[in-house]
């Protein structure tokens, strides 16, 4: 497997060399100087909410009940006198809103693991283990995309480190390219030693 051509880390089934594949150049990605190890500079949607920890959902819980809460309180303390209609209007729209500032948290809670600001060996190993497991399926480690080459790294210029200002702006990554800001051949050489380790476990 070393001295194989490793596969395209995103496939295109929109796009090949029949299609006129696009050359041009890509853009390459500002290393940051982070803490720890950068794992994805531009992280799908799905892998940020799939890696959260327990403890950014309880603090997605918090952050999402502060909104109802203090209506809640301030009703109480302070009664407005409106109906009871109209009052379960206004609790529903807090509730709505606190939910969404309470994902919005846990979102940028856990892309702040995979861009290496904060702590991040459990999401490290994480990614190790599900990229190895496609390089050795013999699957493209960042997925299928309908979009062509040049369209990809249009979308991934838009959306890198987008969780740092996701408070402001919410941004999320929904496309499959290649342009993460890592140097891929780590998984290929992880998923060499799995596969030379189990040939050899064999007697091969």
């Amino acid at each position: 497997m070393a001295n194989q051509q490793h596969p395209p880390e995103v496939r295109s089934v929109s796009e090949g060399p029949e299609l006129g594949q696009t050359s041009r150049p890509q853009v390459p990605t500002k290393t940051l100087k982070t803490s720890y190890p950068l794992i994805d500079c531009d992280p799908h949607f799905t892998r940020v909410v799939s890696y959260a920890r327990t403890s950014d959902w309880i603090a997605a819980g918090l952050c999402g009940s502060v909104t109802p809460g203090l209506m809640t309180f301030w009703q109480h303390t302070s009664p407005t006198g409106i109906s009871r209609q109209s009052l379960a209007s206004i609790m529903r729209l807090s509730v709505g809103v606190g939910m969404c500032a309470g994902f919005l948290l846990m979102y940028e809670r856990s892309a702040a693991r995979f861009y290496g600001f904060t702590e991040n060996r459990r999401e490290i190993e994480m990614d190790m283990r599900e990229m190895t497991d496609r390089v050795k399926k013999g699957l493209p480690i960042y997925g299928e995309s309908t979009l062509t080459e040049y369209m990809q790294g249009a979308a991934s210029r838009q959306s890198r480190y987008s969780g740092i200002f996701l408070h402001v702006m919410p941004w999320f990554n929904f496309v499959n390219h290649n342009q993460h800001g890592v140097d891929t051949a780590k998984y290929y050489q992880n998923a060499e030693r799995e596969l030379e380790a189990e040939r050899t476990k064999r007697g091969e």
